[in-house]
């Protein structure tokens, strides 16, 4: 998590309770859904979080923007965009049901509220998204 402050000095209390519970909520389900390489929940912080946030570094998402991430996986970087960006809306896809079973109790846990974890193909969704 300090490495993620180091790169992202300015988040607020808030996003920083929800960065760090991430930890405890991707280790528990991972215990469950092989969610993440279970060798690498120790670098959870620096492979999954900060690569997902490295976005933000060249994109500043405005409030009500939608964005759409296809074959989010466990929701990376999805989630954590959505924490970064409280006022923007995240559709995450993945045509397997388990990972946004996954993305769903995270985004839950995490108390996000800009989130929504779809199971289906891209193929289906109709939409219009702004990323």
């Amino acid at each position: 998590m300090e490495l993620v402050l180091k790169y992202f000095p300015n988040l607020k209390l808030r996003q920083k309770e929800q960065l760090e519970a991430l930890l405890d909520l991707y280790a528990d389900w991972n215990e469950k859904i092989n969610v993440i390489s279970r060798k690498d929940i120790e670098h959870l912080y620096l492979r999954h979080v900060l690569h997902s946030l490295a976005i933000a570094k060249f994109i500043q998402f405005k409030p009500n923007t939608q964005i759409i991430d296809v074959g989010t996986g466990g929701g990376f970087p999805g989630i954590p965009l959505a924490i970064l960006f409280p006022d923007s809306h995240f559709t995450l896809l993945d045509a397997i049901g388990k990972k946004i079973k996954v993305v769903n109790a995270v985004s839950e846990g995490c108390g996000l509220r800009n989130v929504k974890g779809i199971h289906n193909n891209v193929s289906n969704i109709h939409e219009q998204f702004d990323f």
